[in-house]
């Protein structure tokens, strides 16, 4: 992933160095049980311990040799450990056991970030949700003006979402990042379910049940598709709130610095820019699922079709997925309210956002629910202000001046909005 996205942290775990650092922390691993188990010199093994090392660029030049960047990983370490001990690195394995194993650690170490993140995100979304309790807006479908609410509630369920998408991740995280030291075509040939065993328990990871060469790449797929769950969440609240920026709208505004500019050529400009970032990494993040997708069907017991798509989408996909989470959560925290802006554009169409609470009060009087319904539609369509128009009709005599008045100034539903979201807002 291009700098611009890639955020220190994240961005460590990904790198060469960390790579082969995981790579080296599984051969240390599997050298400390052998020589436990006595399959190794037991020196062979305090050696690999105490010497062990290596040297990216030594790899690298090894590997303008070898093209094979395990072997030259293996080489580089081993002379680091010297003889004769260097020769009992790697010793019974093969390079997936190796690879495979040290990317679910890399998975792990960046599962942390993200679910760092993530909380972070929710802190400040339940604090933006909290601070707009009864702040009344406009609910809208199909992009018209549909049924009053409150700015929360529309909070609330990206809020949900988030929740809902996080379990899926670490789910995810849980059920894909194991271990395999399972040897050439996964079948114990050269090593044993015990030392397997033993190793993934001093890496913390659980074992593969039934490995080929590779560990079954339909986690690994679901990993990734979890991480989409999340960028897409944060895109439905990105579009929603570029929607609340437009110029007729104005519900909302992305915070704008002191030195900000929105455009080279027109002064005036502030434009959703994060929300229109989050949007597009999600998008990219997204293209990536047929990718892994296909990652799945490998021939016989392995081939390295997978391989180099990997080496792209898992780091982009957690690199990106930091970085947007982060985005959201500054664009959040930095968000101005336009309250009077939400009460105008409510009013704006007359009251006839109040026409399924009128039609309401109407059935429980006794009236008719299709008469009552005509009276209403035709006071929305008549031309006039919906509330002017409904006066004109019987209506007006079946709802008092008091009621009337809670119900067009928003007061009757608040009240009742109130009492739900706190229902609702106690599961979180």
């Amino acid at each position: 992933m291009i700098k611009r996205y890639t955020r220190k942290e994240m961005g460590q775990v990904w790198s060469s160095e960390n790579r082969f650092t995981q790579m080296l922390n599984v051969e240390k691993a599997v050298a400390f049980v052998q020589g436990s188990k006595k399959i190794i010199p037991k020196k062979a093994a305090q050696a690999i311990q105490s010497k062990a090392r290596f040297s990216v660029s030594g790899i690298q030049k090894l590997e303008e040799k070898t093209r094979h960047d395990v072997s030259a990983f293996v080489q580089n370490v081993s002379s680091y450990v010297g003889k004769p001990w260097g020769a009992y690195v790697h010793y019974g394995l093969t390079s997936s056991d190796v690879l495979d194993t040290a990317l679910s650690l890399q998975i792990k170490e960046g599962a942390l970030i993200v679910q760092k993140e993530l909380q972070h995100l929710k802190k400040v979304l339940k604090t933006l949700i909290q601070k707009n309790k009864r702040t009344l807006c406009t609910g809208r479908t199909h992009g018209m003006h549909a049924e009053p609410t409150t700015f929360s509630f529309k909070l609330l369920g990206f809020l949900s979402e988030l929740v809902r998408a996080e379990n899926s991740f670490k789910q995810a995280v849980s059920e894909g990042a194991l271990g395999m030291v399972s040897g050439p075509v996964g079948n114990y040939s050269s090593s044993s379910s015990d030392l397997e065993k033993a190793v993934c328990r001093r890496l913390k990871l659980s074992p593969e049940p039934v490995s080929t060469q590779v560990l079954p790449r339909d986690r690994h797929a679901r990993i990734v598709f979890s991480i989409s769950l999340i960028l897409t969440a944060l895109e439905r609240l990105a579009v929603e709130l570029r929607h609340l920026q437009r110029t007729e709208v104005s519900e909302v505004f992305e915070g704008f610095s002191k030195n900000q500019q929105g455009s080279s050529s027109m002064p005036h400009k502030k434009n959703p820019i994060s929300a229109e970032n989050i949007t597009g990494l999600s998008r990219l993040l997204r293209s990536y699922l047929q990718a892994v997708m296909e990652n799945i069907v490998l021939w016989h017991e392995r081939d390295i079709s997978h391989s180099s798509v990997e080496r792209v989408i898992f780091p982009d996909a957690f690199i990106l997925c930091d970085y947007a989470l982060s985005r959201m959560t500054q664009l959040l925290k930095n968000l101005k309210v336009n309250t009077k802006r939400m009460k105008e554009n409510l009013l704006s169409s007359g009251g006839e956002v109040f026409s399924s609470q009128i039609l309401l009060t109407l059935i429980q009087k006794g009236v008719d629910r299709q008469e009552a319904y005509s009276w209403v539609q035709k006071a929305a369509h008549g031309g006039s202000s919906f509330e002017e128009g409904l006066k004109k009709t019987p209506a007006k005599k079946y709802i008092g001046s008091k009621l009337w008045k809670e119900i067009f100034s928003g007061q009757a539903v608040l009240d009742k909005l109130e009492k739900t979201f706190q229902k609702k807002w106690m599961t979180f």
